[in-house]
C-alpha cells in the first residue's frame, strides 16, 4: 500500500479564496476543502483596492486548517498558490510593501487604453513583442499610471511581484516571479521566457523591478515559521512555484485529449476560452480579436480571449432579494429559466457597458432597450438571456480561433463554476455545434496540485497526470440541440 502524500493549494479568486488539502495515492488525487473565504476589492478616494493583509490572514488561517485535518503523524509536503491575473505589488529593498495594491477593475488606466488606441503603429508593435493586446486591466498599464503618478516610486522600489508571487516569498520562499502570472501582464515577451525590454520601455516601468520568470514546479524554499502554521506538519513543506495564474491551473487540471482537438472554456467571473498551442497565434487578425498569447505550466501557449462570464449574472443578482442561496435555490432558479422560450435577441456580451456598472440590471435593460429588444420582468429570464448570450458568445469564439488556427476543434471541455450550470453548458453546446463536457472537477486547485506532484517527482508529467485523472473523473456530456430560434443570431 503506497504511503500517501498530502499537499495544499491556496487558491485565491476575485469573489472567495480557498484552500484545498490534497491526498495523493494509488494515482488517485482526493480533495478537502479546509477554508473558504469572501474576497473582494474595496474602494477609498475613488480608486479600488485589494485588502492584502486581510488575504495573507485568511492563508495563513487555511493552512493552520490543513495541517489539522491531516492524519496524526502526518506532514505537508508542500503548498502553492495561484490567484487572478495581473495584480501586483511594490516592494522595498527590504521586502516591505510600500505601494498599495490596486484591483484590476480600478479606472485609474482608462486613458492608457485609449492612448495607444490613437497610434495603430504602436499598438501592434506592443502585441507583436508581448502577444498581449492592449486590455484596461493589465499590469503594464496599471505600473504605467503608477510611474506617471508617483515618479519617486521607480527609486523606492525594487521588487515587483505578482500576487501569487508574494504570497510564496511570505510563506518562505524566494522573491521571483513566475512564468504564467508574468505572461498576463503585457511586459513579458512572447518568445522564450524574458521580459520584453520593448513593452518595459514603451510604458516607462522599470526593469529592475523583475527577475527572469521561473517555471511552474520551481521548489523556492521552505515555510517559514511552520510552528505558528501548524507545527511539525509543516516543518518541512516546500513552497513551490506552481501556474501562479488561476487559469493556467484549470488548462492544467483539463483532461485534454492527447490529439489537441479540444477548446477549453473555464468558466468564472469571467469565460477564458482558448486552447492549448506549442506557438503564440500573433498577425493582424489575432490583434484584432484581442487574443491573449498567455503561457501554459510548460512553457508553451494557450491563445484565449475574455468573454466576460458569469459577471453579468452576479451582478444582477444585486438587484433581487429572491435571488439564490442554496444550492437548491440554484436548481430551482436554472430549472425555471429553462422552461422559458428562447430569448428574441441575445445581449452583445462585449459592450463595455457591462465591465464594471453601477447597477448591472439597469446596463442590461439600457442595452435591450436601445436595441428594441424586450426587458425581462424577471430573474429567471434574466437567468436564461445571459446563459444563451455566453453561449453564444463562446461559441463565436471558437469560430474566431478556428480560422486564425486553420484546426476545427472536436469538443468543448469546461471547469470552473460555470460548468455546474447546465443552462449554461447546454447554451453553449448548442450555439458551437459541439459536445460541451462538464467535469466534476475543482480546476484550479485541481492544476495547482498537479504542479506541486510533478515537482515533487510523484507523477512523471502532466500528460501522465491528466492520464490518472481522466479515469476517476465524472463527467456530464451536452450534446448540441437544433435550435432554429432567431435568438441564436448574433445581434
Amino acid at each position: 500500500m503506497a504511503t500517501p502524500l498530502y499537499l495544499a493549494a491556496v487558491d485565491l479568486g476575485a469573489t472567495s479564496g480557498r484552500v484545498i488539502l490534497g491526498k495523493w495515492k494509488n494515482k488517485n488525487l482526493e480533495l478537502v476543502e479546509v477554508h473558504r473565504f469572501p474576497n473582494a476589492f474595496q474602494s477609498i478616494g475613488g480608486h479600488d483596492y485589494w485588502n492584502i493583509a486581510g488575504l495573507w490572514e485568511q492563508i495563513q488561517t487555511g493552512l493552520r486548517a490543513a495541517a489539522a485535518a491531516l492524519p496524526k503523524g502526518a506532514k505537508l509536503a508542500s503548498v502553492g498558490v495561484d490567484s487572478w491575473g495581473v495584480d501586483h505589488v511594490l516592494l522595498d529593498r527590504g521586502g516591505r510593501l510600500i505601494f498599495p495594491a490596486h484591483a484590476y477593475r480600478d479606472s485609474r488606466t482608462h486613458s492608457g487604453v485609449t492612448r495607444p488606441e490613437k497610434n495603430r503603429s504602436d499598438l501592434a508593435r506592443i502585441y507583436a513583442a508581448t502577444g498581449i493586446p492592449n486590455v484596461f486591466y493589465n499590469a503594464s498599464l496599471q505600473l504605467a499610471e503608477t510611474v506617471a503618478a508617483c515618479p519617486w516610486i521607480e527609486d523606492a522600489a525594487a521588487r515587483c511581484l505578482f500576487l501569487p508571487d508574494y504570497f510564496n516569498h511570505l510563506l518562505g520562499g524566494r522573491a521571483a516571479n513566475e512564468l504564467t502570472i508574468a505572461s498576463t501582464s503585457q511586459l513579458l515577451g512572447v518568445k522564450g521566457s524574458a521580459w520584453s525590454a520593448e513593452a518595459l520601455e514603451h510604458f516607462s516601468v522599470p526593469a529592475k523591478w523583475f527577475t527572469k520568470p521561473v517555471l511552474p514546479g520551481t521548489d523556492l524554499g521552505v515555510v517559514k515559521n511552520a510552528d505558528s502554521l501548524g507545527g511539525k506538519a509543516l516543518a518541512e513543506t516546500r513552497v513551490i512555484a506552481v501556474p501562479g495564474h488561476d487559469t493556467a491551473c484549470a488548462y492544467d487540471a483539463m483532461p485534454a485529449a492527447p490529439d489537441g482537438g479540444d477548446f477549453f472554456i473555464s468558466s468564472g467571473t469571467w469565460s477564458l476560452v482558448g486552447f492549448e498551442n506549442p506557438k503564440p497565434l500573433l498577425g493582424a487578425g489575432a490583434l484584432a480579436a484581442r487574443v491573449a498569447n498567455e503561457r501554459t505550466g510548460d512553457g508553451a501557449y494557450r491563445p484565449l480571449t475574455n468573454v466576460i462570464g458569469l459577471w453579468l449574472l452576479e451582478g444582477v443578482m444585486k438587484d433581487f432579494a429572491s435571488r439564490p442561496v442554496s444550492s437548491e435555490d440554484w436548481d430551482k432558479l436554472i430549472t425555471a429559466a429553462e422552461g422559458l422560450p428562447a430569448p428574441a435577441g441575445l445581449l452583445d456580451v462585449n459592450d463595455p457597458a457591462f465591465t464594471s456598472p453601477l447597477s448591472m440590471k439597469n446596463a442590461i435593460d439600457a442595452h435591450l432597450v436601445a436595441r428594441g429588444l424586450p426587458v425581462p420582468k424577471e430573474l429567471a429570464a434574466y437567468t436564461r438571456l445571459i446563459c444563451d448570450s455566453l453561449g453564444q458568445g463562446h461559441a463565436e469564439a471558437m469560430r474566431r480561433f478556428e480560422g486564425m488556427a486553420g484546426r476545427r476543434f472536436k469538443r468543448i471541455l469546461i471547469v470552473g463554476g460555470g460548468s455546474k450550470n447546465r443552462l449554461l453548458c447546454q447554451a453553449t453546446a448548442d450555439a458551437a455545434g459541439l459536445p460541451v463536457v462538464s467535469f466534476a472537477l475543482e480546476g484550479t486547485a485541481v492544476g495547482n496540485l498537479a504542479r506541486q506532484l510533478i515537482a515533487l517527482g510523484a507523477v512523471k508529467d502532466l500528460a501522465t497526470f491528466r492520464a490518472h485523472l481522466g479515469r476517476g473523473l465524472k463527467q456530464t456530456v451536452y450534446a448540441p440541440k437544433n435550435r432554429a430560434s432567431a435568438a441564436w443570431v448574433a445581434a
